[in-house]
């Protein structure tokens, strides 16, 4: 199974970018995302150490919950 996580973009430069998520922060490549308009304040599913999607504020914060409950479960089967 191939898990990729929100993050939201803070600074770009070339097809790099700092992207930063519950205290988290990551430098990925935006390589994938060629075809793509992405800007700074942008969310993507970060995957490996590349963007490979944009998404939505929306659909990041939902992402993030549904992780923060599997994690809370897990912890709590302990």
């Amino acid at each position: 199974m191939c898990l990729a996580v929100p993050m939201q973009i803070t600074q770009i430069t070339g097809n790099r970018a700092h992207c930063a998520s519950h205290g988290i922060e990551r430098e990925v490549s935006l390589f994938l995302l060629d075809d793509e308009m992405i800007t700074e304040g942008d969310y993507v599913l970060i995957h490996v150490g590349y963007a490979i999607q944009k998404i939505s504020q929306e659909e990041a914060l939902s992402t993030w919950e549904l992780l923060d409950q599997l994690i809370l479960e897990e912890n709590e089967a302990g």
